[in-house]
């Protein structure tokens, strides 16, 4: 890389200042960082939905696994488009596989949930390190910029989170008025197993689609803290300034020594070049300091502060192979699998497993609360405020007749006998005669702006599941038949008759 051709000012930053530069990086090409990471992710997504149907929690589990994998895309373009070589569409997708190759394995397994992995990903992509290497080049860059690279995690989850659930009830939102009454969450729960998978499948979608819009801009911000951290450990802003100083100054110093040259040619005269002595000359034995002293000097000096600060590192390792005696090679894929783990890493684990611990402590604390909501209620909950008649109960609600004197006595009777010549008045006469009984039978606080969604939504308070089942199917056919002119079939008829008579009995309102 070429730091004249960067298309950002090399400076120091703060770390939040960095991140800044990294959501700047990817608005700036943001068309191609979120066209190739939905060329890459989406297929996957499909293919993964596709296979696990039946199972769209593990298909969304093991999609969100695999972001490691799509991360890797971004940074190559990001890499080289800081640099002034901003590669196309086709060109990018192209190195992909190639990209995937070194290190894939441990991107997807103990480093998956590493909380640094926006940073770490340069050094092990651009720098190609692994091993020893990596872990040395990460103790040097890393402690200034580990805390930036964990709040961009934590902050990056959070907001995809939210994203996803924003996008969920803005999809609700836009649903219309009829089926959000009949998608009622009852329905929801105790629906077939198979019947909506759609629906969960649709809501792991919009998680896809919120990462095409939220992993370039993390992958940038954590390509930026690498950067930065560089800048300020190599000094690259006084190296481009010394190369900026060294292009403006070429041209005048070759001037310079070219005149130098011309006007020094006439007085030039031959001078012979003086003999060296020779090593055994008295003058060069009795100097106080020899060769080897010098040496010895020398390798002191750099064997000391500042040049090597050596520091005793106490941790526990493996002893010596037990079949050394008998000259056979032990296999030491235990001890090299635990040198990967270093105390650094040993922390960021332990600090997982506390979260972890944590959120199934509090997620059982909360399901013993809704378990148990029952008897919690009996001893904290607020004693049920006795019902009153309503003394001013609304005469008319939908510009209907509320009153009991308004309703024959046996409304079931009548609905059946309106129904063959008057369906409106029989449909009407059910509605009117289920709102008078929720009025002045169950003492339901109904107000003139109700709405027939809100009347279903204080019919739930009641905790009446047989009324609260026939309400919805009668309000269902009340607005089929008021606002879009459908009739119930004639079984229809029937079972809202019967479900009267099953709920009220013959009479009206006495």
């Amino acid at each position: 890389m070429r730091l004249t051709d960067a298309s950002v000012a090399i400076r120091p930053r703060s770390t939040w200042e960095a991140m800044d530069l990294g959501v700047l990086l990817a608005r700036q090409h943001r068309g191609l960082l979120m066209s190739a990471w939905a060329l890459v992710s989406l297929p996957v997504f499909a293919l993964l939905s596709l296979l696990l149907w039946d199972h769209p929690s593990i298909a969304l589990l093991l999609f969100w696994w695999l972001k490691p994998a799509f991360e890797r895309l971004p940074l190559y373009i990001l890499s080289r488009a800081l640099f002034g070589d901003t590669p196309s569409l086709k060109q990018a997708l192209k190195a992909w596989p190639r990209l995937l190759k070194p290190q894939l394995l441990a991107s997807l397994s103990w480093r998956r949930l590493s909380l640094s992995r926006s940073f770490t990903l340069p050094v092990q992509q651009l720098e190609g390190l692994d091993g020893l290497a990596r872990q040395q080049r990460l103790r040097v860059l890393l402690p200034q910029s580990l805390r930036a690279a964990r709040w961009l995690t934590l902050i990056g989850v959070h907001l995809e989170y939210v994203l996803w659930i924003g996008l969920m009830a803005l999809f609700y939102l836009l649903l219309p008025r009829q089926i959000d009454i009949d998608w009622h969450w009852q329905k929801l729960l105790f629906a077939a197993q198979h019947e909506w998978l759609w629906l969960e499948h649709l809501s792991n979608a919009f998680y896809a689609l919120i990462l095409i819009l939220w992993e370039p801009v993390y992958i940038a911000c954590g390509f930026s803290l690498y950067l930065n951290r560089r800048t300020v450990l190599e000094a690259w802003d006084i190296e481009l300034v010394f190369r900026q100083l060294r292009q403006r100054l070429l041209p005048v110093v070759a001037a310079l020594l070219l005149g130098v040259g011309l006007l020094s040619m006439p007085f030039a005269q031959p001078v012979m070049a003086a003999e060296p002595p020779a090593p055994d000359t008295p003058r060069l034995l009795k100097q106080p300091l020899t060769s080897q002293a010098s040496k010895d000097a020398i390798k002191a000096l750099l064997q000391a502060p500042p040049f090597k600060n050596p520091e005793t590192v106490t941790r526990w390792r493996l002893g010596e192979p037990l079949d050394k005696a008998r000259g056979k090679p032990s296999s030491g894929w235990l001890k090299a699998l635990l040198e990967r783990f270093d105390s650094r890493i040993a922390g960021t684990l332990a600090h997982g497993l506390e979260i972890l611990l944590w959120a199934v402590l509090f997620g059982l604390l909360a399901w013993l609360a809704w378990r148990y909501r029952d008897g919690l209620r009996t001893f904290v909950g607020r004693p049920k405020p006795r019902a009153h008649p309503i003394p001013s109960a609304a005469p008319q609600l939908f510009g209907l007749a509320l009153g009991v004197e308004t309703l024959p006595e046996d409304i079931a009777a009548s609905a059946e006998t309106l129904w063959p010549l008057q369906p409106r008045e029989a449909m009407s006469l059910l509605y009117r005669g289920l709102l008078s009984r929720l009025l002045h039978d169950y003492q339901l606080p109904l107000k003139n702006a109700d709405t027939e969604g809100q009347v279903l939504e204080r019919l739930a308070q009641l905790r009446e599941p047989a009324l609260q089942a026939f309400s919805q199917e009668l309000t269902a056919h009340w607005l089929n038949l008021a606002y879009g002119h459908r009739l119930p079939a004639l079984q229809q008829q029937q079972a809202l008759c019967e479900g009267w008579r099953r709920l009220f009995g013959p009479g009206a309102g006495q």
